[in-house]
């Protein structure tokens, strides 16, 4: 009945326990709150004012596990923890802004450790992220959005062959209050199959 084509979309669209060889993506839960703490005091993570990484002061991470799963909640994201291959958690990473019409989603919120990143587990997460998209959502399109000023992210965003479709000016504030531009880019369901293969290839290299 209508009640069993609810929580059929329901359970579609809720987040998934993705795992690789060097990643496992696991739903975000308040039982992270202190391995959170500990992956984002690897590089004192939440001094950059781009980012949005919860601060070692007591309770920040609770109110970001908090915060991340009342958007959960109100259908408009599925947060994530990020573990390496040992099973340790090394970050966090979510899917928002989901557009069950068309369907498409925005991928991002991301931040790792700093031992963890430029490794294979960021490849990997990517991979299995868009991969889910498309192929158990059948997405049209995954956009992936960031700072005027993470430049590191811009260049991360460009290597994984997405299109950069253009810059929103001054549409959003930083967490110290300063003006952000945000940069766009996607990757589209026809475009996926090629650039997952390069992903794939670059895996393999980090294997080899």
């Amino acid at each position: 009945g209508d009640a069993d084509g609810l929580k059929t979309m329901r359970d579609m669209w809720s987040t998934p326990t993705l795992t690789g060889r060097h990643v496992r993506l696991e739903p975000l839960r308040a039982g992270h709150a202190d391995a959170l703490r500990a992956a984002a005091a690897d590089g004192a993570l939440w001094m950059l004012p781009y980012t949005s990484v919860p601060g070692p002061e007591a309770g920040e991470s609770e109110q970001y596990i908090d915060a991340a799963l009342a958007a959960r909640d109100a259908g408009q994201a599925l947060p994530f923890a990020v573990l390496d291959a040992s099973g340790t958690v090394v970050g966090s990473t979510r899917f928002y802004d989901i557009d069950r019409g068309v369907p498409c989603v925005k991928l991002g919120y991301t931040w790792y450790a700093q031992r963890a990143q430029r490794t294979a587990l960021n490849t990997e997460t990517k991979l299995l992220l868009i991969d889910h998209a498309f192929l158990q959502w059948a997405c049209e399109a995954v956009v992936l959005e960031t700072s005027h000023e993470n430049l590191r992210s811009q260049a991360a965003i460009l290597r994984l062959g997405a299109k950069r479709d253009g810059i929103l000016r001054a549409n959003m504030r930083h967490r110290d209050g300063t003006l952000r531009d945000t940069h766009v880019f996607s990757i589209l369901r026809h475009e996926w199959p090629e650039l997952r293969h390069g992903l794939e290839l670059k895996l393999q290299a980090c294997a080899a």
